[in-house]
């Protein structure tokens, strides 16, 4: 049976599976000043990237052995992500490793999906553009992990944050800031470990955006109806 005949609105949101992921992990970005003024920005924050997940396993559904392994890493991260463990310890420091697998994991399959050798349309621009986001969000993951082992990595200006101690939203903002050149006043990288993660993270922000993107936008032709 053809079940394309039959849900042909499901057929076709399958088919703009990059195009949903875009939008939640923008969604992401547009909750995430409003995270820590009151809880229903919170918890919403925490929901949306905890979908986010979900819908990055939907995205990279190719074939089952990848649903499977990439189930295997993302239950676990949105387990502890909901619940979002901020003290140090054994569980904080796995919820930021099972992220950064995750993240690593969604991209390269991403990755070898839209540039492959192929004629490229509207769904591979998305999904180059949800490779980017996530190399942010897997960034942030890094930094968090660096901040983790030395306390001392990153410092706070005092007098533009209300908190002493970077937390995932801090290096959230910190990551974009840096991927996308614009920087990121209040934090700034102390130890050798976070200036050198923050230099590869800017260099592969600018060779990102300038090589593959540009190559991709280049190659596209919008179908004539």
């Amino acid at each position: 049976m053809n079940r394309s005949i039959y849900y042909p609105q499901l057929t076709a949101l399958h088919g703009r599976r990059f195009f949903l992921l875009f939008l939640f992990l923008l969604g992401s970005l547009i909750v995430y000043p409003y995270a820590e003024s009151n809880a229903f920005g919170y918890y919403s924050f925490r929901v949306l990237g905890s979908a986010a997940i979900m819908l990055a396993v939907y995205a990279v559904s190719f074939k089952r052995g990848l649903v499977l392994f990439a189930l295997a890493l993302a239950i676990p991260a949105t387990v502890q992500h909901l619940l979002q463990v901020e003290a140090s310890g054994f569980l904080p420091t796995l919820n930021i490793v099972l992220s950064f697998a995750f993240d690593i994991f969604i991209i390269v399959v991403i990755f070898r999906r839209v540039f492959a050798p192929r004629q490229p349309d509207a769904e591979t621009i998305f999904g180059a553009l949800c490779i980017y986001m996530l190399v942010g969000f897997t960034f942030a993951s890094v930094y968090g992990l660096i901040s983790r082992t030395e306390a001392q990595a990153f410092y706070l200006d005092p007098t533009v944050n209300l908190h002493r101690i970077p937390n995932r939203l801090d290096f959230i903002y910190y990551s974009f800031g840096t991927l996308t050149s614009l920087g990121a006043s209040g934090i700034v990288p102390v130890t050798a470990q976070a200036r050198s993660f923050s230099v590869i993270e800017a260099i592969l922000g600018v060779l990102y955006l300038a090589v593959l993107i540009s190559r991709l936008v280049g190659a596209y032709r919008h179908p004539i109806a």
